[in-house]
């Protein structure tokens, strides 16, 4: 479903492309490439006992602080962001890696300490494992820190016997959170700070055009035109040259136009059947390192 969406969204750009030499399969075969790579290193992976894992924990951990401060200092710069780091031939983003690196960790050091987790004076120590690694990433990707800090917090509230705690916590932060996003609804049009402008974005994309609405509206167009089952496979008016980065970030849009309502729905339904198992997985792990791995995972 994806190689087929990635070629429909990405071959008139990449048609029209001197330097992809206006090869229109580009950004399929490419991803075509790394599906095949992580699906031999998948059936791998499935085969190995997963607590060696629990050794990897504390070198892993560190190699992600390390690759962070690497990037910040020479990764490739894209849109404004040194966020890619280069090894050869191949790409990645160092932020990725500390996601799985901390998973690694946390589900190590909560499952050595046993009933000590229960402990707010520990459970604090654990979570700023957490902060140490999520507020280096912040600094060149705010989302993907946040993410960390979400993945830390939901691990610890499974290995924590009490729920009302978190939900406290849980609440305060999103009215919070909801409170500001509505003062700005109400009161800012405009603003120099880029992550506001994001959210003006968000809010108001039709007084927002010139500094980020644009994009999101030609998205709410493909969407909202497609109606139930869409205009037809490859039949998109909008990723020609009209959204930008068509088979990147936006390309939910494009199958919603394509596909309607129907697609969109298919391609959530699968996103939720892989959620439900790692959610099966992870309540019949035989023991709590693999429960709170896959939990990690899972969110």
């Amino acid at each position: 479903f994806g190689l087929v969406m990635i070629y429909s969204a990405s071959s008139y750009t990449a048609q029209l492309n001197d330097d992809l030499n206006n090869n229109s399969a580009y950004f399929m075969q490419r991803q075509g490439g790394i599906a095949l790579g992580g699906f031999i290193f998948m059936l791998i992976i499935s085969k190995m006992d997963y607590h060696w894992l629990y050794r990897l924990a504390v070198p892993s951990y560190i190699l992600s602080h390390i690759l962070m401060v690497i990037v910040t200092l020479v990764g490739r710069e894209v849109n404004g962001k040194k966020r890619w780091l280069d090894i050869g031939p191949i790409g990645f983003q160092p932020s990725e890696f500390a996601k799985i690196a901390l998973i690694i960790m946390l589900a190590a050091v909560i499952t050595k300490l046993g009933g000590k987790i229960n402990q707010w004076a520990v459970m604090g120590k654990v979570f700023l494992l957490a902060v140490a690694i999520g507020a280096i990433v912040a600094a060149n990707n705010l989302s993907t820190g946040i993410i960390i800090g979400g993945i830390a917090m939901v691990m610890i509230f499974i290995a924590h016997p009490k729920t009302k705690p978190f939900l406290v916590v849980a609440a305060i932060i999103g009215t919070i959170a909801g409170s500001i996003v509505a003062y700005m609804g109400l009161t800012m049009t405009t603003s120099e700070d880029f992550r506001i402008r994001r959210i003006l974005a968000w809010l108001h994309p039709e007084a927002n055009m010139s500094s980020g609405g644009y994009q999101a509206l030609q998205g709410l167009y493909a969407i909202g035109s497609g109606g139930f089952f869409g205009k037809g496979l490859g039949n998109s008016a909008q990723k020609l040259g009209t959204i930008p980065e068509a088979q990147n970030d936006m390309i939910f849009s494009i199958v919603c136009e394509e596909l309607g309502i129907f697609g969109a729905a298919l391609l959530l339904l699968m996103f939720g059947y892989l959620l439900y198992r790692l959610f099966f997985i992870a309540q019949n792990a035989p023991d709590l390192y693999g429960t709170l791995v896959v939990a990690g995972i899972f969110v």
